[in-house]
């Protein structure tokens, strides 16, 4: 019996998807030995076989692209000073946060 690897990175899937389909290994075999290994919750079928057509059709970043969208405010100084609200004052209510921090 195999030893199950918890908490996969999304990258180091996608790296055994390359690897396995570079093999000409089909994407139902694919996904039975990714559950085996990492455990059921891993990635579905039908991400794995589109997984697999991204590779076939010549992608070979493994990484998640970057994506468009409203960028995010929250930074460490930001949570540093959010954390030390509430550890100064344990009744901090949200409204108080929406007051203390107007930009979340």
């Amino acid at each position: 019996m195999f030893k199950t690897i918890s908490d996969p990175v999304d990258c180091g899937v996608r790296s055994v998807i390359r690897f396995l389909n570079a093999k000409k290994i089909n994407p139902a075999e694919i996904h039975r030995q990714l559950a085996e290994i990492y455990g059921e919750n891993v990635m579905t079928d039908g991400m794995v076989r589109k997984w697999v057509r991204q590779f076939n059709d010549g992608r070979t970043n493994v990484h998640d692209e970057a994506r468009s969208g409203r960028p995010s405010v929250v930074n460490d100084g930001l949570v540093a000073k959010v954390n030390g609200k509430i550890r100064g004052n344990r009744r901090f209510t949200i409204r108080m946060l929406c007051d203390e921090f107007p930009q979340i």
